[in-house]
């Protein structure tokens, strides 16, 4: 007997699907007696597929339309990629659940015909790399500044199409979305710290609800993991307390130890000419106060002048 419904907003790309499908699972074993339904949003970083993020307010474009339908009750949870997802939560919303994260690493992707490489000073010189991404954008050119790095829009499949018709030397796309779609097989170099650390919250899927929705507040904590939780707030706190925006070449890596947990942040100019490094372990039950420590010595060491570029 249905005792609660609960209708999931999200993108109607294939990896969104994905991830309200895995959300709406989650939920359907943890609580048998509530009905679950997805509703496709089109959000404006889906319909504007052409012009760079941040020129059209970056921050909050995957993610505002979907919100926008859960305030106005037309659905009771929204599901995103949490490295979308801003700090700062829109009023009404509560982000109420982070399940299981995926791998978090970034993934240099090669045309079909080339074979995979060990490292990144195997790529050819001058290599043209399609990402939007400043994040992987600096970090790219930190390590290998002969590179050039192009805006690439798209899908996970468009992009791949892309770069197999030639378009581009290589692509860089989050080796979570890869494996969630059955592409694993197209990942040539996995990007790892220290060469490239991920974007916050990137692999873990964020679940957001009105905060005065209590019963769907009760179901989505049944499906939420402590431990990931930890470890995306102190990466999102880091986020927020640097006001750098998701767009910010920021890259973080959390790692947990018992009952320590250490983040250590990277945060680069554009040209990845300027490179800082942090880190800060302390109590995974506090990890607010790491995510601000981070961001303190991010700041201190001249990090300010850099999320201001």
């Amino acid at each position: 007997m249905t005792t609660h419904r609960i209708r999931i907003a999200t993108r109607s790309s294939r990896l969104a699907l994905w991830q309200a499908e895995h959300v709406a699972s989650l939920i359907r074993s943890a609580a048998a007696d509530v009905a679950v339904d997805i509703v496709h949003i089109r959000t404006e970083g889906d319909a504007n597929q052409t012009d760079p993020l941040r020129q059209f307010g970056g921050t909050g474009v995957f993610t505002r339309e979907v919100q926008v339908a859960v305030l106005n009750r037309q659905c009771e949870i929204a599901v995103h990629s949490l490295k979308d997802l801003p700090t700062e939560s829109a009023d009404g919303l509560m982000l109420a659940a982070v399940p299981g994260r995926a791998p978090r690493c970034d993934a240099l992707i090669l045309p079909s015909d080339v074979s995979p490489i060990s490292r990144l000073s195997e790529l050819k010189a001058k290599a043209r790399i399609g990402t939007g991404s400043p994040r992987r954008q600096a970090q790219l050119l930190h390590w290998r500044s002969d590179l050039w790095t192009e805006e690439i829009r798209g899908n996970v499949e468009t992009r791949i199409r892309k770069l197999d018709d030639g378009e581009f030397d290589a692509i860089v796309l989050a080796e979570a979305g890869l494996r969630r779609l059955g592409l694993a097989d197209r990942i040539s170099l996995l990007l790892e710290p220290p060469v490239m650390f991920p974007a916050v919250g990137q692999g873990a899927i964020g679940i957001e609800c009105r905060t005065d929705d209590t019963v769907t507040q009760t179901i989505l904590n049944n499906i939420s993991n402590v431990s990931v939780t930890r470890c995306v707030t102190a990466e999102r706190t880091l986020l927020a307390d640097l006001r750098a925006g998701c767009h910010a070449p920021l890259g973080a890596w959390t790692e947990l130890d018992g009952d320590e947990l250490t983040l250590t942040a990277v945060l680069l100019s554009a040209n990845g000419e300027h490179r800082l490094e942090a880190t800060e372990t302390g109590s995974a039950a506090e990890p607010e106060s790491i995510g601000s420590a981070v961001a303190r010595a991010l700041l201190t060491a001249g990090g300010e002048e850099l999320v201001r570029t």
